[in-house]
């Protein structure tokens, strides 16, 4: 976890409206599990973008595909990686570093507006971090259908009948 959250530090700081999901958001809702990458669901407006990118830069990350990261940022040549080469997420990571990747979703079964609705705000070590809703969590989970997501399914099943995070009561940080 130490080895992200210099990432989710820098992203607030810049104000990056993102929402934590996948593996690292099932961990910090209380499922003690292996995960290595940061998923990041993604305002995905071209100034949002641009500002995260940088930031992702800035921490020594690099595009795992051998494009620029602001392509990423450009709606139509993402759009066709999409819909041309099933993008589902683009994976930026740290050469030095194997523990330090994310991947931002290029796509989701839930729109970004309703996933940022949800969230709640988990502080961790003094650092604010948005991490999609239980309900949210399951929904993209049951969608991908994989056997790690299928087994991230019940054990947020599990913990859902007690409470998972206390939840911070200000509307943001």
């Amino acid at each position: 976890m130490r080895s992200i959250l210099g990432i989710l530090a820098a992203l607030h700081d810049a104000d990056v409206d993102y929402v934590v999901v996948g593996g690292v958001a099932v961990v910090l809702r209380g499922h003690a599990r292996m995960t290595v990458d940061l998923d990041l669901a993604l305002d995905l407006t071209a100034q949002n973008l641009a500002t995260a990118l940088e930031v992702l830069t800035a921490e020594g990350l690099r595009p795992r595909l051998p494009v620029a990261a602001e392509q990423f940022a450009d709606e139509e040549t993402r759009t066709g990686w999409v819909e041309q080469r099933n993008l589902v997420a683009f994976t930026m990571h740290d050469p030095d570093n194997p523990l330090r990747e994310v991947d931002l979703l290029a796509t989701a079964p839930i729109p970004f507006a309703d996933l940022a609705a949800d969230a709640d705000w988990i502080t961790i070590d003094s650092v604010p971090v948005k991490v999609a809703s239980v309900e949210h969590l399951v929904a993209m989970k049951r969608h991908s259908g994989r056997p790690i997501d299928l087994a991230d399914i019940a054990a947020l099943s599990a913990l859902a009948e007690r409470p998972i995070v206390e939840r911070d009561d200000r509307d943001d940080p």
